[in-house]
C-alpha cells in the first residue's frame, strides 16, 4: 500500500480535485491524505481569532463568507448533471459543518474550540471528495483521522495507537483500494480535537506510512521535488533525484520550504521511502528521499532568513568547565532553539531565529560577560556528502563566497552540511555565487 498526500493547492478548486484521478489510480491500494482547500485554513484562523476576542458579529460574518465559497464549490464539483442525489449530499456536508461553526460562535469559545474550528477544513475537503468519487462511480472509503491519529501529553504522535486502530479498518475493507483521510488533525491525550502542528499533512502521511509499513509515501505539491538551490532567486536550478533522510532534513530545516524538517522522521525511522512529486507535472521524476544517497557529491544550497547572532565574550570562560551548559540553560528556560554555534577560548557565538524572549535572554547572558547582537542575518546551508574522508568541498564553498563577509562558519557538526552565517543583504549574491561555483 502507498500513502499519497495532496496539499491545499492540489485540492484548491473543484477542477483540481477532479484532476487528482490523473494521479490517484483506483486500481492500486492506497491511502489518500488531503489538506484543507487552499485559503480555507487561513479563513478558519480568522474566524477563530474573532471568536477568541469575543467579536461574535465578525466571526459569524466570516463564517457566512466562507460558506458562500463552499456553496460554489459544491455546485461546480457536483453539478446536477451528475445525476442521483450527490449534489444534495455535498450541500448537506457543507451545511452541516457551517451550522456547527455557527453553533460554536453562539457558545463559550476557548482554545479547545479553536482547535475544533481549525479541523473543519480537512473534514470538508475529504468528505466532499469522497462524495465526488461516489458521483462518478469510483469506490472509496472515508477514514476519519480522529479515530486513529493521536498525540500524547508531549504533543508527540503515538504510532502504535495508529497501527492498532487503523489496521482493522483496512482489513475490514479487503475489496476496496482507495481510502481517503484527513491530514493535520488528530486527538490529544485528553481525547480532544487537536492537530499535529509540525509539518501538518506531510507529517500525517509519514506517520501513516510508518504505522502500516507502507511501500512508499508520496507528497504531492506544486513543485517538482527539492531543487539544488532556491528557484525564486537563482536561475537554472534543477530538482534533486535522490536525497538521504538526513540531507533532506538539513535542507528542510535551513530553508527548503517544500518540506517541514520533522515531517519525514517517522518514515525515516521505519525506512519508508518518501517521494516528492509535482501535481502539475505528474510525469516528472521528483525527489526520492530514502536511506540511500549518492556519495561524494554536493546536493543543494538553502538559506534561512530572520537569524539573530549572539556573541558572549568573557575571560572567565578560559578553561572553565560548565560554562556552555549555563549558557544553554538560559535558552532552554525561554524555550528558544539554537541553530549554529562556534566557540573560542574567550567567546561563544550562536544563532537563533525565535526572538520573542530575546531581551530576557540577553539580560541573563550579561551576567556571564559582554553580549553583542547581530540582527538581519541569514544562514546559508550547503548540503551533501561531507564525510571526513572527503576533501576539497569546504575550500570550494569558501572560495565561492570569498568576496563576502562571513560572520560564522559551522563545519563538522554533521557529515551532511556546511553552514555559513552572512548578512541578509548578501544572501542573493551568496546563493548565486555558490551555485555558479558548485553546479555550473
Amino acid at each position: 500500500m502507498k500513502i499519497l498526500k495532496f496539499g491545499g493547492t492540489s485540492v484548491g478548486s473543484p477542477e483540481r480535485m477532479k484532476k487528482l484521478l490523473d494521479i490517484v489510480n483506483p486500481a492500486e491500494r492506497q491511502i489518500v491524505v488531503l489538506s484543507a482547500m487552499s485559503g480555507t485554513t487561513n479563513s478558519l484562523v480568522e474566524i477563530s481569532n474573532a471568536l477568541l476576542k469575543e467579536d461574535k458579529k465578525k466571526g459569524i460574518e466570516l463564517i457566512n463568507t466562507l460558506k458562500e465559497k463552499y456553496d460554489v464549490v459544491v455546485a461546480e464539483l457536483l453539478p446536477e448533471s451528475a445525476g442521483g442525489d450527490f449534489r444534495a449530499q455535498g450541500q448537506e456536508v457543507v451545511d452541516y459543518h457551517f451550522n456547527f461553526l455557527n453553533s460554536l460562535a453562539n457558545d463559550i469559545f476557548t482554545a479547545i474550540e479553536d482547535k475544533v474550528v481549525l479541523a473543519q477544513g480537512e473534514l470538508l475537503s475529504t468528505t466532499l471528495y469522497h462524495v465526488y468519487l461516489k458521483s462518478i462511480g469510483v469506490p472509496s472509503v472515508l477514514l476519519p483521522a480522529l479515530d486513529f491519529m493521536k498525540i500524547d501529553e508531549d504533543n508527540e504522535p503515538v504510532i502504535p495507537y495508529t497501527t492498532e486502530n487503523l489496521t482493522p479498518i483496512l482489513e475490514a475493507n479487503p475489496d476496496n483500494n482507495l481510502f481517503i483521510t484527513q491530514g493535520f488533525i488528530c486527538r490529544n491525550s485528553f481525547g480532544e480535537v487537536d492537530n499535529l502542528r509540525r509539518g501538518g499533512s506531510d507529517y500525517t502521511a509519514s506517520l501513516l506510512g510508518a504505522a502500516i509499513l507502507a511501500e512508499e509515501v508520496q507528497i504531492w505539491t506544486d513543485i517538482d521535488g527539492m531543487h539544488n538551490n532556491d528557484p525564486r532567486i537563482v536561475k537554472g536550478t534543477k530538482p534533486i533525484a535522490n536525497l538521504s533522510f538526513d540531507e533532506a532534513a538539513e535542507l528542510a530545516y535551513f530553508g527548503a520550504k517544500i518540506l517541514h524538517p520533522q515531517s519525514v522522521f517517522p518514515a525515516q525511522k521505519y525506512k519508508i521511502p518518501v517521494r516528492l512529486l509535482n501535481t502539475m507535472e505528474p510525469q516528472a521524476f521528483g525527489t526520492v528521499i530514502s536511506t540511500e544517497s549518492e556519495k561524494g557529491k554536493i546536493k543543494s544550497i538553502a538559506a534561512k532568513d530572520g537569524i539573530t547572532a549572539i556573541k558572549i565574550q568573557s575571560s572567565r570562560m578560559l578553561l572553565a568547565y560548565g560554562f556552555l551548559r549555563k549558557v544553554f540553560e538560559v535558552f532552554e528556560r525561554y524555550k528558544t532553539p539554537i541553530d549554529m554555534i562556534t566557540t573560542s577560548e574567550v567567546a561563544v557565538s550562536l544563532t537563533i531565529d525565535f526572538t520573542d524572549n530575546l531581551d530576557k535572554i540577553v539580560e541573563e547572558l550579561n551576567s556571564f560577560g559582554s553580549v553583542e547582537l547581530d540582527r538581519n542575518q541569514t544562514i546559508v546551508c550547503v548540503v551533501g556528502d561531507f564525510g571526513a574522508e572527503k576533501h576539497g568541498f569546504a575550500s570550494k564553498v569558501l572560495d565561492a563566497i570569498k568576496h563576502l563577509p562571513v560572520r560564522m562558519i559551522s563545519y563538522g557538526g554533521s557529515a551532511y552540511n556546511i553552514s555559513l552565517l552572512i548578512n541578509t543583504d548578501d544572501k542573493v549574491e551568496a546563493l548565486r555565487s555558490l551555485h555558479n561555483r558548485i553546479f555550473e
